[in-house]
């Protein structure tokens, strides 16, 4: 066995693992769950015992949402702006409402990629 060998057996499948950290399951099995709070991450796969309390995400997950969150209400509020003309306090409590829920719901599964990520390039120990 050469050396590329080794190295092509020991890579995992970055797209299905990307899949299952945005559905926040096991990136190795995909049946279970990754999260056991909003955000903890489950020491083990309740499923195929794969260990997870190496994971590092840290502040990765967050500056992911405020990419992601930032662009699409950014572009949201542009044209909500030009083409309706909404009092400017109405569209101020509008688009907040709409932030903080979007930040909300998007944080847990950015957590999820970005540990599938890891886990997926065998980063921190996985």
């Amino acid at each position: 066995m050469t050396g590329m060998d080794v190295l092509q057996q020991d890579q995992r499948e970055m797209k299905p693992a990307l899949l299952k950290g945005l559905r926040l399951r096991c990136p190795n099995c995909g049946e279970g769950k990754l999260l056991h709070s909003y955000l903890k991450v489950n020491d083990s796969c309740s499923e195929c015992g794969q260990e997870l309390h190496h994971q590092r995400a840290d502040d990765g997950p967050a500056y992911l949402t405020i990419l992601v969150v930032g662009h699409i209400l950014g572009f949201a509020l542009h044209i909500v702006y030009t083409q309706l003309r909404p009092d400017p306090w109405t569209l101020a409590i509008i688009m907040s409402v709409i932030t903080v829920g979007a930040s909300l719901l998007m944080l847990p599964r950015m957590k999820g990629l970005v540990v599938a990520y890891q886990w997926a390039k065998r980063m921190h120990g996985f």
